[in-house]
């Protein structure tokens, strides 16, 4: 009696018969359970990475890598400093930039926004702004009095390339009534749509000398935005800024400025993973039940086999590949299922979507207007292999207790 006597067996036992049907139904169960489970593993792990990477390109292409301020609220004599920072070697690009928030308002309608004062060129250079630029455009800003505004906010506002916005500062001139705010129209002169919610809906850009004359920074910015070539070595950048320009100047990295977000993801992520977990792990108690329910059934079988000279590894090799066999099935079939899923997330969202007639996946809610997945190879793989593990972990303990079956007194009462 050869591997193939011993697979031949183990495969006829997983084939329900009338008298056993309840035995196969719950080898089913389990194999759907793993299924399911390692399926919803790779979606949901690839989702939360889709969410990480495209909020990481979205916020950096937006914010750069490194922001330098000075020790007042704003920073002077920028171009000396612009020039001792472009020299080091991790250093792609220093863009000097304005930020002041004001209430926007057209039509009647009003909304609180963020201006950001750059130079054309420095706009340009922004590929996540320049690239994505759905009506007019940025060569508009030569004129003083223009604005790029997001597309979310541009339809909250009824507004369109050409019409003009109201920007209002609370931080106006001081009269002896009191303060007067700071009001003054901008034509809109391109709308951008980078499919980030936070962005588009609260977003102003305009020339660098308009935003000095607007917030009243004569010669002088809020700060420095740094672009580096490595942005995983901004904390070290950090202390080598802090070193030229000798500790006169606050610099804050990416990694910093955005920590709580990013590791929120993070906690989120792992605690995802431990749940879901937990569908293997009740799916792999599933096959311990069903194989000890048919070393159960199949005493008097196991009893004949010994009797006929099967060794007690025999025993236990037809029963560990019947449970296996249901683990691996299951793990190759939610491996599939999984990548076809997270490959297909966003065409299945929109399907469900239309058929549901409900917003799914609001952008006001997910930050991003399309749903995002990056399928991590090195983490399908701990998956495929976890699921596997924890499948011929659940089959040693019922394999184990066939080959222990004693011949002599399972066929006692026969």
């Amino acid at each position: 009696m050869g591997m193939a006597f011993e697979w031949m067996i183990s495969f006829r036992y997983l084939r329900a018969r009338r008298q056993e049907g309840f035995i196969s139904i719950i080898a089913w169960f389990s194999l759907l359970g793993i299924m399911l489970g390692v399926a919803t593993l790779i979606i949901v792990m690839s989702v939360m990475n889709g969410f990480r990477e495209e909020l990481l390109t979205r916020i950096l292409g937006i914010n750069g890598h490194l922001s330098i301020y000075g020790d007042s609220k704003k920073l002077v004599k920028f171009d000396e400093i612009k020039n001792q920072i472009v020299q080091l070697n991790n250093v792609i690009k220093v863009t000097p930039v304005i930020e002041g928030q004001v209430m926007v308002s057209a039509n009647k309608r009003s909304n609180g926004a963020v201006v950001r004062g750059m130079r054309e060129i420095d706009i340009k250079t922004r590929t996540i702004i320049s690239s994505n630029i759905s009506h007019g455009s940025i060569k508009g800003m030569n004129n003083r009095i223009s604005v790029i505004i997001g597309s979310r906010m541009a339809q909250s506002l009824g507004v369109n390339v050409g019409d003009e916005i109201k920007l209002i500062s609370p931080d106006g001139n001081i009269t002896p009534f009191g303060t007067i705010p700071r009001m003054k129209n901008y034509t809109v002169s391109a709308i951008f749509n980078i499919g980030m919610h936070e962005y588009d809906s609260s977003f102003i850009f305009m020339p660098l000398t308009e935003a000095q004359i607007f917030f009243k920074y004569p010669k002088s910015i809020s700060y420095l935005d740094v672009m580096l070539r490595q942005p995983n070595q901004a904390s070290e950048m950090v202390e080598t800024i802090n070193n030229v320009l000798k500790n006169n100047f606050r610099v804050f990295d990416w990694q910093k400025t955005n920590s709580s977000f990013f590791n929120a993801i993070q906690v989120e992520r792992n605690v995802m993973f431990l749940i879901l977990t937990l569908i293997i792990i009740v799916a792999a108690f599933n096959i311990i039940s069903s194989l000890i329910m048919l070393v159960k059934d199949k005493g008097r079988d196991i009893a004949i086999l010994r009797t006929m000279g099967a060794t007690r590894g025999m025993i236990m090799r037809i029963f560990f590949i019947s449970g296996a066999s249901i683990g691996v099935t299951g793990t190759f079939a939610g491996f599939l299922l999984g990548i076809a899923f997270a490959n297909n997330i966003e065409l299945i969202r929109q399907f469900l979507q239309s058929f549901t007639g409900t917003d799914l996946f609001a952008a006001e809610i997910y930050f991003l207007s399309q749903l995002p997945a990056i399928v991590d190879t090195s983490e399908v793989l701990f998956v495929v292999l976890l699921s596997l593990f924890l499948s011929f972990l659940a089959t040693l303990y019922p394999s184990w207790r066939a080959s222990s079956l004693d011949p002599v007194e399972a066929l006692r009462y026969e």
